[in-house]
């Protein structure tokens, strides 16, 4: 029986949305179309913004979930246009797995938080798309594991597990997304997925690219590539107790953020602007290099998807740092890296609609496994 759901991602990257239509109907997924639509540099300017404490907050927030909807309803409308050109049937849609953009993640225990657990928040109005796309959406599926006493994050292990798992392999993902994070697939299906965040991915080096030179990113790490590794500096970066943590642990841009930064900075103001972002492009390779060598030393193979697959100087030192592994993208194996995260909704929104548990308590600390997301019904 046939079986389409769409996800939609837009991530910590603030660059804005991708989306993928799935067809889960046999073992493996397919990819059937894919779609994205670029935030406007004011929208991005804007959800910026409402990543930290500011003026009028809640009733920016709620337009900016109206606008995150209805750019979701376009990458859906596009997904949908692509199929009915090739397809000789209708297709069905199951459900959309809407991630919504996280502004807070705050899945710690707070003094003054009296249910004793923490939160995420991520702006959407899965309402308005469910409105606008005649689809039942799934969103907001961070909140119950959180509530489980988990950290919500990540929630793509469960996910990579069922895409790149070998048996008799270990195998490590690592999503290069604004935020890094690694998913360890044991060789032996019995034994428990690890998954946490590993600090900064992209975050930090985009930021630091669009401050200096105007560009959202730096091409394939090319402008990383021309400088030099400052090791005081990579020092105090690496100083940030969060590096230090055992998992599970998750992070975003509440602490990795260009505050963050320019703190760390003081100091360095005479430094080239190359030398800093070779410093920083370090600084989300050798932490992910330390938690491979911490956590996952059978593995053979690392997986690298998510935008940070494209920064050539990224991948070179993540293979540099893992020279007993063989350092791969996702797209050589049979998922492109820019679809991956996408794709990873999906499958949580099919988990939902099935209840089906979506988190793995091995790698987010939840107490068990949990179905997540609300689903708003077409």
């Amino acid at each position: 029986m046939a079986e389409y759901c769409i996800g939609l991602m837009s991530g910590t990257s603030l660059d804005g949305v991708d989306g993928v239509l799935v067809d889960f109907s046999d073992a493996k997924l397919h990819v059937l179309a894919r779609a994205s639509l670029p935030f406007e540099p004011l929208f991005r300017a804007e959800l910026l913004a409402l990543n930290s404490p500011t003026h009028n907050e809640l009733h920016r927030a709620a337009l900016a979930g109206n606008q995150i909807a209805a750019a979701y309803a376009q990458v859906v409308q596009q997904l949908l246009e692509q199929v009915a050109s090739s397809a000789s049937d209708t297709i069905k849609i199951s459900a959309i797995g809407a991630h919504g953009q996280t502004v807070r993640h705050q899945p710690h225990r707070t003094s003054n938080d009296a249910a004793g657990v923490g939160y995420t928040l991520q702006l959407n109005n899965p309402a308005l798309l469910a409105e606008l796309t005649g689809i039942t959406v799934v969103a907001d599926f961070r909140s119950r594991d959180i509530a489980a006493g988990g950290q919500g994050a990540p929630l793509v292990p469960a996910f990579h597990q069922f895409v790149f798992g070998q048996a008799g392999t270990t195998v490590s993902v690592l999503n290069l997304g604004g935020i890094a994070n690694v998913s360890v697939l044991p060789a032996n299906p019995s034994e428990p997925v690890l998954g946490f965040d590993c600090g900064p991915g992209n975050a930090l080096m985009d930021a630091w690219c669009q401050q200096q030179t105007g560009q959202p990113f730096d091409t394939g790490g090319a402008w990383a590539a021309s400088g030099q590794c400052l090791p005081e500096l990579l020092a105090r970066l690496r100083d940030e107790p969060y590096f230090n943590q055992a998992p599970p642990k998750s992070t975003g841009r509440d602490l990795f953020s260009l505050t963050w930064l320019q703190n760390k900075l003081q100091g360095f103001a005479s430094s080239r602007g190359q030398d800093i972002q070779a410093t920083l492009t370090e600084l989300t390779a050798s932490a992910c290099v330390d938690c491979v060598n911490s956590y996952a030393k059978e593995s053979k193979l690392l997986v690298v998807c998510g935008g940070g697959a494209f920064n050539t100087e990224l991948l070179r030192r993540l293979q540099a740092g893992l020279p007993q592994l063989q350092v791969t993208t996702s797209d050589q194996h049979g998922l492109p890296a820019l679809d991956v995260e996408a794709a990873a909704f999906a499958w949580l929104a099919r988990q939902a609609i099935q209840r089906q548990p979506g988190n793995l308590p091995s790698a987010t600390g939840a107490a068990g496994p949990r179905v997540l997301g609300a689903i708003y019904p077409a």
